[in-house]
């Protein structure tokens, strides 16, 4: 894997903390950050496409939170984005 990749897969793990967080689990840029419920994942990816951040669920972990970007995403995007999702947990 690409050292920049790996360097941007750290930025958002460490970037995406919060109480109802209960993991950040990843391969990449591919990842998946879980929470207790579907209801509650919901409810974050609701918030976030509202604040322009494209985002879903996993089909076979709806608790979970998909983060998928481009490998080219910048780390000030990476930022933002991590942001968002943080700022959209209830």
């Amino acid at each position: 894997m690409d050292q920049e990749v790996k360097n941007k897969e750290e930025l958002f793990r460490s970037a995406l903390t919060h109480p109802s967080i209960k993991s950040v689990r990843s391969f990449g840029l591919w990842m998946a950050v879980e929470f207790d419920s579907f209801e509650i994942c919901k409810l974050v990816i609701d918030r976030c496409i509202a604040a322009g951040l494209l985002t879903d669920w996993f089909l076979f972990a709806p608790n979970c939170l998909r983060i998928s970007p481009p490998l080219i995403i910048s780390e000030a995007q990476v930022k933002k984005a991590a942001a968002i999702i943080c700022e959209s947990i209830p």
